[in-house]
Parts: structure tokens; sequence; C-alpha cells
């Protein structure tokens, strides 16, 4: 079975889930008030693997900080990771 989209298909489709990961994303409040998420943390945001969010800031497509030898993702840079890379 071969399927085939078009653009406007696919954007039927992507553009909620992105909506609604950067909402939970947003919405990160109370406890959990935290700048930065570390890798399994903020992929698991995303909806990604964490080996794939590992590759994409190797490319230099989502930058990180190192803190203390740990990798932290702040919240302001996942959003922009996702408006960057949404559907047209």
């Amino acid at each position: 079975m071969n399927l085939v989209w078009t653009d406007d298909e696919l954007r039927r489709f992507i553009r909620p889930v992105v909506e609604e990961v950067a909402a939970a994303i947003g919405s990160c409040t109370g406890d959990d008030d935290r700048l930065a998420y570390p890798e399994a943390e903020a992929a698991k945001l995303l909806g990604i693997a964490t080996h794939q969010l590992r590759d994409a800031r190797l490319r230099g497509e989502i930058f990180a900080t190192r803190v203390g030898g740990r990798i932290g993702y702040e919240r302001t840079e996942l959003l922009a990771y996702l408006v960057r890379n949404r559907s047209r």
C-alpha cells in the first residue's frame, strides 16, 4: 500500500500535533518551573526519540546548554524548534 499525501492534507494533521506539544511545553508551571530539561525529558515533550533530539542538536537544528557536564534544553528553545520545523 502506497499513500501519497498533499501538503495541505499533511498540514491538517501536523498543525494540531505541534499546537498540542507547544501547549504542553508552555503549560509547565507550578512545581515544574525549570528553565531547562534534560535531553530525555525534552525529547519526550517533543514526542521524539532521545537519539533524534541529540542528532538534531549535533546538526545545529536545536540549541542546548551544557551545565555541569549535562545537556539541557531551554523551554523557549523547544518551542522555537517546533516553530522552525512546522510544515508550511
